[in-house]
C-alpha cells in the first residue's frame, strides 16, 4: 500500500511542480523509492523527476525548500529578462543592479542551506548587502515585499541567535544591524553551548557508570567539544584583535593592513 502523501493538486503532466509535490519527492527519495515509483505516485513523467532531483542536489542531497527556491529565482529571472520587465531599483557606486538582486538570493540560499528558515534568511541577506548595515522593520517589510509581522518574526529569530542586534537611531526608531562583532559574539554562543554540552555529557558519565561503552561515548564527545571550544574561543580572540583593529586603524589613514598574515 502506498504511503499517505496527501491530497495532490491537479496539474497537466508538463505543468510545473509544486512545493508540495517537492516535498513528496523529498519524502520519496528519503524513503529510497526509484523516480519511476515517485513519478507514479505523483502522477509525472519520470523524466520530470529524474530531472529535478539531478538540477537540485541529487537524491542525497535534495532539499524541496531549495529546489523550490532555485526554481523561483530561474522563473525571476526570466521575468527579468522579458520585454517589459520590471526593472530593479537603482544601485550605489555604479552597481550592476539585477547582479546585486542576484547575489542577494544567492546569499539567502547559503544561509538557507546552513539550516536558517526562508524568512530569517532573506532578511539576514538583505541586511548584508546593504551598506550601511542596518535597516528598519518598515524598510525591510518594503524591500522583501512582505508583512511586518513576517519580519518582526524573523527579526526575534535571528536576535536569539546573535546574527542580528537592535539599536535605537536619533529618530528613536528600532534599526536591526549586522556588523563585524556579530560573528564573533556568534562564536562565543556557540562555544557557550557546547561547554552545555561537555557539562551535561559528564553527569551522565556518573550515571551511566565510568568505563561502560555509553559512558565512554559521552566522555569522548566532552573531550573532543572540550579541546574544539578552546581553540575557537582563541581563534575569536585573535581574530577580532588582528582583523578589526586592522580595519578600524586604516579606516583612520593611520596605518593599513600588514600583508604577513603570520
Amino acid at each position: 500500500m502506498d504511503p499517505p502523501w496527501g491530497m495532490k493538486e491537479v496539474v497537466m503532466p508538463g505543468g510545473r511542480l509544486t512545493q508540495q509535490e517537492r516535498q513528496q519527492i523529498a519524502v520519496g527519495l528519503a524513503d529510497g523509492l526509484a523516480y519511476a515509483e515517485i513519478a507514479r505516485r505523483l502522477d509525472r513523467p519520470t523524466s520530470t523527476i529524474t530531472r529535478e532531483v539531478t538540477r537540485n542536489g541529487g537524491p542525497t542531497g535534495y532539499r524541496a525548500d531549495l529546489a523550490h527556491r532555485a526554481t523561483e529565482r530561474r522563473a525571476h529571472r526570466r521575468r527579468q529578462t522579458a520585454p517589459g520587465g520590471a526593472q530593479a531599483p537603482a544601485q550605489p557606486y555604479g552597481r550592476d543592479a539585477e547582479a546585486v538582486r542576484d547575489y542577494q538570493e544567492t546569499l539567502t540560499t547559503v544561509f538557507m542551506t546552513s539550516g536558517l528558515p526562508k524568512m530569517m534568511a532573506r532578511v539576514l541577506g538583505c541586511l548584508y548587502t546593504t551598506d550601511t548595515g542596518s535597516l528598519t522593520a518598515s524598510e525591510l517589510a518594503q524591500r522583501l515585499q512582505v508583512s511586518p509581522a513576517s519580519i518582526s518574526k524573523a527579526i526575534t529569530f535571528l536576535v536569539n541567535l546573535e546574527l542580528v542586534r537592535r539599536e535605537r537611531d536619533e529618530r528613536r526608531r528600532e534599526r536591526y544591524v549586522v556588523d563585524d562583532d556579530l560573528w564573533y559574539q556568534s562564536t562565543i554562543r556557540s562555544v557557550q553551548d557546547n561547554v552545555q554540552f561537555v557539562e551535561t555529557a559528564r553527569q551522565g558519565v556518573a550515571v551511566l557508570g565510568s568505563g561502560t561503552p555509553a559512558a565512554n561515548r559521552l566522555e569522548n564527545a566532552a573531550r573532543f567539544l572540550d579541546f574544539v571550544s578552546e581553540g575557537l574561543i582563541r581563534a575569536a580572540e585573535q581574530a577580532r584583535e588582528i582583523l578589526y583593529t586592522r580595519t578600524e586603524t586604516a579606516s583612520d589613514g593611520t596605518a593599513e593592513p600588514s600583508s604577513d598574515h603570520g
